[in-house]
């Protein structure tokens, strides 16, 4: 199908789905101020033995890995030059905004002292031993270059459109002052930020396993591996396109849209490879270390890495190799999903099943709050997200629905 600008969508917002999801992020709010105001103790089970819990695993670490396609995509069309696959940045680069923005919102309520979080952007705090610092600086630095790289789509909606009412109105020139500076100015260095995207990604999705390197005697063999860096970095890349297909997907049923077939069918093509190499590291590693043989001792944490790996990696690989399943969009989606799901177990496997004090007195479980914010923030996360892509020529539209106003800054984008 041809396609035209990104465009907003237009469509009511309040339906009986986003309803729901307003309820759900109210609870989810409502927590995170509770456990702000009364401290880590009065809302989670976590204790000296068990210092991180579902916010790390889930909140953190998955939503880090799950915003990988933020920049998998960014340096297929904007490094190796693949236009054909420029519809799907827009949408991309929303999702990994939104997802590091709520995955420091997730952060701030699982630090303990969430008010000293500026302490890394000040240099003579630094301590360039600490892997956290590495994870907390690149993350930082990332999140802003991703609210760079969104400020043209910004642009290109309200450029000469600021027309604020009342006494408002008297910072209306001032307003489209500043969108003609940053369009100016951004048109000229937005493919260096590009590029320090690509590399600040794979620098802390590599260091969120050099994280578990430190902790040999409290891992599970079947995850505890010097390699986890490199296998965290390559799960992350290749988990980026299916994400991808999996948002394009939804977004596509929920606003009554076409999806791209021909995109995301090109896309699902590269994904077995991505893969396949992973999956390889993974045997290899297995192997190297002798660990292989946890796999069928029939515990928790072998049933546990079988659903991972078989479900997650190699089933997605076989099925996304078939052209017949990469053009259907039910399966599509169900390869994307698997492979989403499979990399979303991996960071819960190593950061709570495989993770164990030496002397444990009990086991950990998410108390209710826990639950309730985790669940809040995916749910506020998608209500922003909805309202973000209503708002913004984020989603390409079929030829003749995107209005002309919303082509100049595609075509920045494509020339960067």
């Amino acid at each position: 199908m041809a396609h035209d600008a990104a465009a907003p969508v237009r469509a009511p917002y309040f339906t009986t789905g986003v309803k729901i999801l307003t309820a759900i992020a109210g609870i989810g709010i409502a927590v995170y101020l509770y456990r702000l105001i009364a401290g880590l103790g009065a809302v989670t089970n976590l204790d000296n033995q068990y210092p991180w819990g579902i916010w790390i695993a889930i909140d953190v670490a998955c939503g880090v890995a799950l915003a990988a396609g933020g920049f998998t995509t960014a340096a297929l069309v904007h490094i190796f030059h693949q236009e054909k696959y420029h519809p799907v940045v827009r949408p991309a680069l929303l999702t990994a905004l939104l997802g590091y923005t709520f995955v420091v919102i997730g952060l701030l309520a699982d630090l303990g002292r969430y008010y000293n979080v500026w302490h890394p952007m000040i240099p003579f705090m630094w301590q360039g031993n600490s892997v956290l610092f590495e994870v907390g600086i690149c993350v930082m630095i990332y999140l802003t270059v991703l609210y760079i790289e969104f400020v043209p789509i910004v642009v290109e909606r309200f450029a000469g459109r600021v027309h604020l009412p009342g006494r408002l109105s008297a910072l209306n020139r001032l307003g489209e002052a500043a969108l003609r500076l940053a369009d100016k100015t951004l048109g000229r260095f937005l493919s260096l930020f590009l590029i320090a995207g690509v590399v600040l990604s794979c620098l802390h999705q590599s260091s969120l396993g050099t994280l578990m390197v430190i902790a040999p005697t409290k891992m599970h063999p079947l995850w505890w591996t010097p390699m986890s860096p490199l296998l965290f970095l390559m799960s992350a890349v290749a988990v980026g396109f299916p994400m991808v297909i999996f948002e394009s997907i939804l977004a596509s049923r929920s606003f009554k849209l076409k999806p791209e077939l021909d995109i995301l069918s090109g896309l699902a093509r590269i994904i077995p490879i991505l893969l396949g190499f992973y999956f390889a590291v993974k045997v290899v590693d297995l192997v190297l270390r002798g660990a292989w043989v946890y796999l069928f001792d029939g515990s928790p944490a072998s049933v546990m890495y079988i659903l991972e790996v078989g479900g997650g990696v190699v089933l997605p690989l076989v099925i996304l190799m078939l052209p017949k399943a990469r053009r259907s969009i039910g399966w599509l989606f169900a390869g994307a999903a698997l492979t989403v799901g499979g990399v979303a177990l991996n960071r819960i496997n190593v950061f709570l099943v495989a993770y164990r004090p030496l002397y444990a007195e009990k086991t950990y479980f998410p108390s209710p709050f826990e639950i309730a914010l985790t669940v809040g923030l995916i749910a506020l996360l998608v209500l922003v997200y909805r309202a973000a892509v209503m708002i913004f020529p984020v989603i390409a539209l079929p030829a003749g629905a995107a209005p002309a106003v919303t082509r100049n800054a595609d075509k920045a984008l494509a020339g960067a």
